[in-house]
């Protein structure tokens, strides 16, 4: 072979092999393009992206990372537009990726990223329903693969769906398992999973704060408050407190549901929680059963909200409430019904309206002896019935003392006056005694000084203090001072 030949037949080998190459790397830049161009579709033309996505896949000679990144794309685009059983279909096809076309990290956080997606969307039962599939074919997947916190977080997420379904057999069945999974051989929990077991007790308190077991739910709050070795989201540790706070005040503990009410808003404001809100109102609320003069605003938490539309109600309530507005307190109540539309708000507020009642009536009928109950409705805007209730509290507590006449529908207060008259006296008698006692004893009366004439005679004294025959007027008048003197001690 000439030597011409061979440097024919070797760049006829060269260009070959260069040409392969240069085959295998355009298939991939073009994967790549399609894969950014359906990207860049998604928010302007989502079928046309879905299509791009899905087309990724079959471009693969062997499953791997684009094909991935495809099909999660498409499986969000999916749920969004509301196609559960694509998104379900094209979930399974995923999921026979993650055991060899990618990481296990990277697997695992797509994964948890996806199921977190849905979760936050699903806002239909359909969609419900869809979910619980999601998680059941997670489930399955990583079963075998041993994958134990794409487990537990898996397995924690069906319990808050189940939980938000109020299905609290299945729930506490759920509940029960994740606790053993928690749990070292001899029962304790393992501080090496404390965030997850600090999650598992935020649902088992919330399970228990609807169901209004307060005995089971003082336990696992202690519990939950003893966990030291996690580092939970803060809208957990929000979660805890709220029901810590609603569990206070089943108890009518005032003061230690404002305090865990104002740590579960603290918490749930460093999430970026829109729960913040709804806790800060419960808040409020406390703050008037405590009959509190402090104002909640004060702190440096709450201080930004103060002027919050979706609060004004509350603090308009609060400010009424303070200053002995009853007025202002109903008219408010009235103009904002969807207040009551929060059951837990619903509840409690009835206390805090009859305060305001009890504290209005005192103050209307301070200066009457007798009123009818129809003239104490009229003024306080309510009907004659609750009147009567308040009325009857007043009386039944010790605060007022009266009577109500039912057939003439009238209120009378007892004249304490005539009370307060004979006490006032026996009071002013035993004076006297102790006074007579502490000056003059064994019948000495008063001794005459060396200057006084010989010739004068001690008093006479005989229960109240009299003056016997006593010679000159100076001593006349030095005894009339004396006694008008003591009398002057004894009243003061």
């Amino acid at each position: 072979m000439s030597d011409d030949d061979f440097m024919q037949a070797s760049d006829e080998e060269y260009d070959f092999e260069y040409t392969d190459e240069e085959e295998e790397d355009n298939g991939d830049v073009s994967i790549e393009n399609k894969y950014y161009n359906a990207k860049q579709t998604k928010t302007t033309d989502p079928e046309e992206a879905i299509n791009e996505f899905l087309g990724i896949p079959p471009l693969e000679p062997e499953k791997g990372e684009w094909g991935f990144k495809g099909l999660k794309q498409a499986i969000k685009l999916e749920f969004k537009l509301r196609r559960y059983q694509k998104a379900i279909e094209h979930y399974k096809e995923l999921l026979t990726y993650v055991k060899s076309a990618v990481t296990r990290n990277y697997s695992e956080k797509s994964i948890d990223n996806i199921l977190n997606f849905i979760e936050k969307g699903s806002d239909d039962p359909a969609a419900g329903q869809c979910m619980e599939q999601f998680y059941s074919a997670t489930l399955q997947c990583f079963q075998s693969t041993n994958n134990e916190r794409l487990w537990l977080k898996t397995n924690i997420k069906l319990a808050r769906l189940l939980l938000d379904r109020k299905d609290y057999i299945s729930v506490a069945k759920k509940l029960r398992d994740l606790h053993r999974a928690c749990q070292k051989e001899d029962g304790s929990d393992d501080p090496s999973k404390g965030t997850y077991s600090l999650e598992i007790y935020a649902l088992e308190i919330q399970m228990y704060s609807e169901t209004r077991n307060n005995n089971q739910l003082k336990v696992l709050y202690q519990k939950a408050l003893k966990v030291r070795s996690a580092v939970p989201h803060p809208k957990i540790q929000g979660i805890i407190r709220e029901c810590g706070g609603k569990m206070h005040m089943s108890e009518e503990n005032w003061k230690g549901a404002q305090s865990d009410f104002f740590e579960s808003f603290r918490n749930y404001d460093e999430a970026g929680d829109l729960r913040r809100i709804q806790v800060l109102k419960y808040l409020l609320l406390t703050t008037m059963l405590m009959k509190s003069d402090i104002n909640p605003f004060d702190s440096q938490e709450t201080k930004p909200y103060k002027n919050d539309p979706r609060i004004a109600a509350m603090t308009d309530l609060v400010d009424a409430y303070q200053r002995d507005d009853i007025y202002k307190y109903e008219d408010v109540l009235q103009k904002n019904r969807d207040l009551l539309a929060d059951p837990f708000i619903a509840e409690n507020i009835d206390e805090v309206t009859r305060n305001m009642r009890t504290k209005a009536v005192l103050k209307l009928i301070a200066p009457y002896t007798r009123m009818r109950l129809s003239w104490i409705a009229e003024h306080l805007r309510i009907s004659e019935p609750e009147v009567q209730d308040i009325v009857s509290y007043l009386i039944v507590d010790d605060r007022v003392r009266g009577r109500i006449d039912e057939h003439n529908s009238t209120f009378e207060i007892d004249s304490v006056a005539d009370v307060y008259r004979t006490t006032s006296i026996s009071g002013l008698t035993d004076s006297v005694k102790q006074l007579f006692t502490a000056v003059f004893k064994d019948d000495e009366g008063f001794r005459t000084s060396v200057q006084d004439t010989p010739n004068t005679y001690p008093d006479v004294l005989s229960g109240d203090i009299a003056g016997a025959a006593l010679d000159g007027p100076r001593r006349s008048n030095r005894m009339r001072r004396g006694k008008a003197g003591y009398m002057n001690l004894a009243m003061h």
